[in-house]
């Protein structure tokens, strides 16, 4: 159990001890009998100092916690709060408290079609009810959001098989496709890039990234044993930009943003890896280590004539031959 949870039950404890005005507590009243609640919770004893106990109380009667605890000493050796009825449970919500839950509950609010969120609108209802939501209710926090993006329904069929480790036979059609084929599939993980859902799953045990707005249906497969390799997102996607991940390794991808450009791609880096190279009275050198797949080029082309591959050389040469046959559209 972390010690930060430790103290917390401490302090519920010292709390629960003080408000039992039917028993004189010493020190090391409080120390026994955080001892024993430590002990139901963790199972072993668990050593409490006098100085642990001592420095709980300071910690109580400050305003670091908000608790302003009245705990005082009397006859130099018991403990009580000086105020009846009170408890670090009663604890005033502050107007600049109330301020920030509304602005959160807005920004929440803004989730309400996605059908993963359905269930938080009573949430929401009872939190706006609770902390005397604004009058106003203009979003002042806007979130960009597909309106026209389709199969978001499948979002918790989806989640819930990941969950209980269910195989689904989904139909699908890629872009590609002439016509929509049935396939079994492990799901794995779901992922939003850009404004659109994807699904990581296994098919024929290979990796497959599955939009969702190409599923057309989905059933649940109650004979196929589930294959769980437990992917864990930021380790898979730590090498790409976007959803496309291959066999490839990673690799430095060197560029060169205009001087106009530049703090752009400073604030919002294209990766995580970003570093920046080298800066030139015309623009600013990147590196950057990734797998190159169409997210990367889509990326580098969305600047237009600010960006400049400089390497690696198979990369400059795909970004200059697409520039030139876009170039040809306007000839």
């Amino acid at each position: 159990m972390a010690s930060n949870k430790n103290a917390l039950i401490r302090y519920k404890t010292i709390d629960q001890c003080l408000r039992n005005t039917m028993r004189r507590w010493t020190l090391n009243d409080l120390i026994e009998t955080c001892s024993d609640v430590l002990y139901e919770y963790e199972g072993k004893d668990v050593y409490i100092s006098k100085r642990t106990i001592q420095l709980d109380i300071q910690q109580m009667r400050s305003d670091k916690l908000g608790y302003n605890a009245p705990i005082e000493v009397y006859e130099r050796k018991y403990y009580r709060y000086t105020e009846d009825g009170y408890s670090i449970k009663n604890i005033p919500v502050t107007d600049n408290d109330i301020k920030i839950m509304n602005e959160s509950i807005q920004v929440l609010r803004q989730f309400k079609d996605f059908s993963l969120f359905k269930e938080m609108d009573g949430v929401l209802q009872r939190l706006e009810d609770s902390v005397y939501a604004s009058k106003s209710n203009r979003v002042i926090i806007h979130l960009d959001k597909n309106e026209q993006l389709k199969r978001l329904e499948y979002i918790d069929p989806i989640y819930k098989a990941i969950q209980q480790k269910k195989v689904l036979k989904i139909t699908y059609k890629s872009f590609k496709a002439k016509q929509a084929s049935n396939m079994f599939i492990h799901p794995q993980l779901l992922k939003e890039f850009n404004n659109r859902w994807f699904l990581l799953a296994i098919h024929q045990h290979k990796h497959l990234t599955l939009a969702l707005d190409r599923i057309s249906n989905i059933l649940i497969d109650k004979t196929t044993e589930y294959i769980d390799l437990q992917i864990n997102g930021d380790s898979y996607y730590k090498d790409v930009i976007g959803v496309t991940v291959s066999n490839s390794r990673a690799e430095r991808i060197q560029f060169k943003v205009d001087k106009q450009n530049a703090p752009y791609v400073i604030t919002k880096p294209f990766h995580h890896s970003q570093r920046t190279i080298k800066e030139t009275h015309d623009g600013v050198i990147f590196n950057i280590w990734v797998q190159i797949n169409f997210e990367l080029e889509r990326m580098i082309l969305g600047f237009g004539d600010s960006i400049e591959v400089l390497k690696p050389e198979k990369l400059r040469v795909r970004i200059k031959n697409k520039l030139e046959k876009a170039n040809n559209h306007y000839n």
